[in-house]
């Protein structure tokens, strides 16, 4: 483990804790020794320093990198080359060049790559593309709706941390991470939007090819809080991209997030926070409801670990975050904040 903070406790360890029969906890990394030391002792890693490089010489066969997006280039780079397969957490790079270049270090070196793109594992997910495949798609893309609001408002104001956060067993977040640009990338469209495209861009089945970005910031920060943008696409589609920094205890915390595509034959809807989704297919007049039992909206970060694990094993699973998805969503975050700067549109620096 590169990064040891408070998501990764909270979440990616207990995940990967429950698999101590297929896997040992080697090395763990972290900054802060007093919180490295107790990441140690409650997981039982052999190896505890302060130095990433002390990780990578103990011999490991798998990596989680979830240390502050402005290194997870070097670590992520750094695992691959030393033989590990890697989850990395997102946002995966900070800019177009480093995503790439590490969609084409995992190839060459002949790792698997898993990005933490917890969404894109839920049941709700996969029933919805079970549908599109059974429907025969929606035809052409027309038109999309991506939004989300999240309880970031604390975290990406001047405090950087969460009010519920912050003890023996749950460290907190450390406040640069997020509200440093050189370590964030930017505020909400890096920490959350990230979120959006890397669901929405496989069930759309296209990358826009120009963004124009609006952004606005709460008081006290100079961090995007609340953005907007508008896509256009290749084929001339077009859609909206929005986000929102909500307060922590509002709406129990559950991310608002909500899909909606438009093609020449139908059109889909994924709502996780009414726990609604169906498949509407114009020729035949059916509109499948997909089943979405209550608290299947609910976001978890389960499926990347274990399918690192599965994949590292050889297993037969799917990568449902791959590397070059996630460079696909550097791309658009990356047009997006040179709109946002400019105050015009910008075309997206695409390598597909």
């Amino acid at each position: 483990m590169i990064g040891a903070g408070a998501w990764a406790v909270y979440s990616h360890l207990p995940v990967l804790a429950k698999r101590r029969a297929e896997l040992d906890f080697v090395a763990v990394n972290r900054l802060g020794r007093a919180e490295l030391e107790a990441v140690a002792r409650r997981f039982g890693f052999a190896v505890a320093s302060e130095d990433y490089r002390d990780v990578l010489a103990a011999d490991i066969d798998v990596c989680v990198v979830a240390s502050p997006a402005g290194l997870h280039h070097e670590h992520t780079k750094a695992a691959l080359e030393a033989g590990a397969h890697v989850m990395v957490e997102k946002p995966f790079t900070l800019t177009v060049e480093d995503a790439w270049d590490l969609v084409d270090t995992a190839e060459r070196v002949e790792r698997n790559l898993v990005v933490a793109f917890g969404y894109n594992y839920l049941p709700a997910v996969r029933h919805l593309e079970a549908a599109l495949r059974d429907a025969g798609g929606i035809g052409a893309l027309e038109a999309c709706q991506l939004s989300m609001a999240s309880c970031t408002r604390e975290l990406l104001s001047v405090g950087g941390s969460y009010p519920e956060v912050g003890h023996d067993e749950i460290p907190a977040p450390e406040p640069r991470t997020w509200t440093d640009p050189v370590l964030s990338g930017g505020g909400y469209a890096q920490a959350q939007l990230t979120h959006v495209l890397g669901l929405a861009l496989p069930l759309l089945g296209a990358v826009p090819v120009e963004v124009t970005a609006l952004t606005s910031s709460i008081a006290g920060s100079d961090l995007d809080s609340h953005d907007a943008a508008l896509l256009r696409f290749g084929n001339g589609a077009v859609g909206t991209l929005a986000g929102s920094s909500s307060w922590v205890g509002v709406d129990s915390a559950r991310d608002l997030l909500t899909l909606r595509a438009f093609g020449r034959q139908g059109q889909w809807l994924l709502d996780l926070d009414a726990e609604r989704a169906y498949v509407f297919r114009d020729g035949d007049r059916v509109e499948r409801r997909l089943p979405m039992p209550a608290g299947s909206g609910s976001y978890d970060c389960v499926g990347p670990p274990n399918a690192l694990v599965d994949l590292t094993l050889g297993r037969s699973v799917v990568n449902r975050s791959p590397a070059r998805l996630a460079a696909q969503t550097v791309e658009v975050l990356d047009a997006f904040y040179r709109s946002a700067a400019s105050h015009s549109p910008a075309l997206v620096r695409s390598r597909a």
